[in-house]
């Protein structure tokens, strides 16, 4: 099995609705992402996938996200903007891209990695990585 990762960044604000602390006030953060796919195959090139279609997998998820208050984005309307839960979007959003690009059929995600702050970080992955 082979795994890719990639990251990338963008810039947001949220707040943390009936959350008894700081988080509450909106706020900002500077999110960092590390996206893994994973195959167990390579192409004629000897590639698992090209790290810039990586990239631009990512790159196109983070767009709906960069420079947003995520609070008001549909998919946070009536949950918390928390990070474990923009790690599960982002992981959902890049694997309903794959499914709709044919010439990388042949990749999963494994793992979404998501940091609000330099130290504290969030990871999202299925149980079920066996497709």
């Amino acid at each position: 099995m082979f795994e890719i990762t990639v990251e990338k960044e963008f810039a947001a604000a949220h707040r943390l609705r009936e959350y008894n602390g700081n988080c509450e006030k909106l706020h900002g953060h500077n999110w960092r992402v590390e996206l893994t796919l994973r195959t167990d195959r390579l192409n004629e090139l000897g590639l698992a996938v090209d790290f810039r279609d990586a990239k631009r997998l990512l790159s196109e998820m983070l767009a709906l996200f960069d420079h947003q208050y995520l609070n008001d984005l549909q998919q946070f309307k009536s949950e918390n903007p928390s990070c474990e839960r923009i790690a599960q979007c982002i992981y959902d959003g890049i694997r309903n891209q794959l499914i709709d690009a044919p010439s990388l059929s042949h990749i999963r995600v494994s793992r979404v990695r998501v940091w609000e702050s330099p130290g504290s970080s969030v990871t999202y992955r299925e149980d079920n990585q066996s497709e």
